[in-house]
């Protein structure tokens, strides 16, 4: 059983997704304001949120943006009537970890939530000095580890005073892409490649979406996000991850 918070302002869906999910097991709690949502999740524990876009107050971008920022990284699945291409990236680029487009089917709406439940149960294991390049659970470069499970990324501190690692939360979005670009290192990876394949998005799309993610990133792991290293913007065209620059 889980703890839910369903936030949606159309009261007849907001009372069926509660009798649904209820029936499910799942303990459920019901916002239809974004301001009263916002509020709701950063007092409450819940482990997860259904997340409508077009709400009263802030709308779902800005309360995903907003959790974020805090550090805060329950999982979120949004739902709305917005279904166009461009309106998913930017789901994901607020920091959604899936995005369902209304109306949908309750047997997707389940599937898609027990996956984000199960997903975020996982342990999380402490770092290996090994990568893992098989089925890249893990992957290890220039004193950085990513444990692609955990939604963690371990890197030195910016400063020379403070030995030890920080550990980054990760968003499943940013995991996703970060795998993927760690799976096809050394080439050069398009725009258009990573819409399709990492967003599943097959329409013209704005990918500055995509460049708002690359910049994240970078603050993650270069250690100049101004000159990156690892992460390099090919002009034009994409981006390429570089593991060890000083190779090529």
């Amino acid at each position: 059983m889980a703890r839910l918070l369903v936030v949606e302002d159309e009261l007849n869906l907001a009372e069926g997704l509660r009798f649904n999910l209820q029936a499910e097991g799942h303990e459920i709690s019901v916002e239809g304001d974004g301001d009263a949502a916002l509020a709701a999740v950063r007092n409450g524990r819940f482990n997860a949120v259904l997340l409508d876009v077009m709400l009263p107050g802030k709308d779902g971008f800005e309360i995903a943006s907003a959790l974020r920022a805090e550090g805060n990284f329950i999982p979120i699945l949004m739902l709305t009537a917005r279904g166009r291409a461009e309106d998913i990236v930017q789901g994901f680029a607020a920091g959604a970890d899936d995005y369902l487009p209304k109306p949908f089917d309750l047997s997707v709406l389940l599937a898609r939530l027990n996956a984000l439940l199960r997903r975020m149960s996982w342990p999380h294991p402490s770092p290996q000095p090994e990568s893992h390049d098989d089925d890249l659970d893990q992957f290890s470069f220039a004193g950085r580890h990513i444990d692609f499970d955990a939604l963690e990324l371990h890197a030195p501190h910016s400063t020379e005073a403070d030995a030890r690692d920080r550990t980054i939360r990760l968003t499943l979005m940013e995991a996703d892409l970060l795998r993927y670009l760690v799976r096809n290192r050394d080439r050069i990876v398009s725009r258009k490649e990573l819409l399709e394949q990492v967003w599943h998005v097959r329409e013209d799309t704005d990918t500055r979406a995509i460049d708002n993610f690359i910049v994240r990133l970078r603050r993650y792991i270069e250690e100049d996000p101004a000159a990156p290293r690892h992460l390099q913007t090919v002009r034009g065209v994409g981006y390429r991850f570089l593991p060890h620059p000083e190779q090529t």
